[in-house]
């Protein structure tokens, strides 16, 4: 059973948004000939690494709704300038989208279980409302 780890993507509005945020990064990283990898940098390295590079992703929070997980490929350990040790997520350029589920603020990430983790949205699913509807509804308990 995999294990994966849940983080609020914050300044971002939709999985749309978090696209075309992650898209311009690629670009400006081919641009300055640098490697073009999707990362995200947190200050701790998770002590259950080899769990999640089973099989694990990154669930993302936007609006106080999971809604979107990519897979994580690696986890890079560095130092930052500042000396500090850090942790650079890597994750795939693959955004699945799941089926809503309302999560409150938190710091930093969490590890989520796999029963705890909300199902892919799938093509059974129907055609997704609008995210400010989904949005709206959620905040009254209907989604």
């Amino acid at each position: 059973m995999s294990l994966h780890m849940i983080k609020l993507c914050v300044g971002v509005e939709s999985i749309e948004d978090l696209q075309i945020h992650v898209e311009h990064r690629l670009q400006l990283a081919n641009l300055s000939g640098q490697v073009a990898e999707q990362t995200h940098v947190t200050r701790v390295m998770p002590k259950r690494a080899a769990e999640i590079l089973a099989g694990g992703s990154l669930y993302w929070v936007i609006k106080a709704q999971v809604q979107v997980r990519q897979p994580i490929l690696r986890f890079d350990a560095f130092t930052a300038e500042d000396g500090i040790e850090r942790c650079r997520i890597v994750l795939a350029p693959d955004f699945i989208p799941t089926r809503w589920q309302p999560r409150r603020a938190f710091q930093g990430w969490r590890y989520l279980t796999q029963d705890d983790a909300p199902p892919d949205r799938t093509s059974g699913d129907g055609e997704p409302l609008p995210a400010d509807l989904q949005r709206e509804l959620a905040g009254l308990g209907l989604l």
